[in-house]
C-alpha cells in the first residue's frame, strides 16, 4: 500500500480541497443572507425562490451539467462574457467547476441556515428589538450565536458535497491535469484504464477524508448542544 501511495499523483486531492474551500466561502456569504431574507421576508415570490434553491437536489447531474455547460461555453452568455474579459472560456477551466459546484451545492448550505434562522427563539429577537438593538445587532449578537450547529451544518455538508461531486464537475470541466481533474474524475479516469489499485488508493483516501469529515461535524454539533 506505501508502494502505491508513493505513485499517485496527488494533485487531484490538492484540487479536491481547494474547490471545496473556494466553493464553501463563496457559498456562505451568498447563502446567509438568502436564508435570513427567506426566513423572515414576506416576499410573495418566496415559494418560487426556495424551489429555485432546491433544484439541484431532484435534477440529475448530467442535467444540471448540461446546461451549465451550454452556458459557460464561448457561445453562451456567461462563456463569452467571460472570454472578453479573461481571454478564456469558462467550461474546462477551474474557475468553471467553481461556479458549477456553487449552485450544485447551493441547497447543502442554505438549507440547514434555514433551518437554523427558524429554530431561533422569537421572543429573543422581539426582545433585543425591546432593548433598542438594531437588525444588524441582533443578528450578530443575538441570531447568530443561537444557531451555531446550523452554520456548522451547512460549512460541512457544502464542503463534503463539494468533495464528492462527479457529474456536473466531469460535464463542466473535463478532466483535465491540475486544473479540472479533482479525485473523483481520477478514480473514474482510473476505473476506464483498469488500473483498480490506482482507482482503490484515490477511493479509500476520499473515503477517509468523507468519514473524517462528517465525524468532525457530529463531534462539533454535539458540544454545541451540550454548550447552549
Amino acid at each position: 500500500m506505501v508502494e502505491v501511495l508513493k505513485q499517485i499523483d496527488f494533485t487531484p486531492f490538492y484540487l479536491t480541497l481547494k474547490l471545496a474551500f473556494t466553493t464553501t466561502v463563496i457559498l456562505f456569504f451568498v447563502g446567509m443572507p438568502l436564508a435570513y431574507f427567506l426566513s423572515y421576508s414576506k416576499f410573495k415570490l418566496k415559494a418560487a425562490i426556495e424551489a429555485v434553491v432546491a433544484l439541484p437536489l431532484v435534477l440529475p447531474p448530467s442535467v444540471l451539467g448540461f446546461y451549465l455547460l451550454l452556458i459557460m461555453s464561448k457561445n453562451g452568455f456567461l462563456g463569452k462574457f467571460w472570454q472578453e474579459l479573461f481571454g478564456h472560456q469558462l467550461a474546462f477551466h477551474y474557475e468553471g467547476i467553481v461556479i458549477a459546484s456553487v449552485i450544485f451545492s447551493f441547497p447543502f448550505m442554505v438549507h440547514p441556515l434555514l433551518s437554523g434562522f427558524k429554530s431561533v427563539n422569537k421572543s429573543l429577537i422581539e426582545a433585543s428589538y425591546t432593548l433598542g438593538k438594531s437588525k444588524i445587532q441582533t443578528l450578530f449578537r443575538v441570531i447568530l450565536p443561537n444557531m451555531k450547529p446550523a452554520i456548522m451544518t451547512g460549512i460541512t455538508l457544502s464542503f463534503a458535497h463539494t468533495v464528492g461531486e462527479f457529474g456536473v464537475v466531469l460535464m463542466v470541466g473535463g478532466s483535465i491535469e491540475g486544473e479540472t481533474k479533482v479525485v473523483s474524475i481520477a478514480i473514474y479516469d482510473a476505473v476506464e484504464k483498469l488500473d483498480y489499485t490506482t482507482a482503490h488508493a484515490y477511493a479509500a483516501i476520499l473515503f477517509g477524508l468523507s468519514f473524517f469529515v462528517l465525524l468532525l461535524l457530529y463531534m462539533l454539533n454535539k458540544r454545541f448542544e451540550v454548550a447552549q
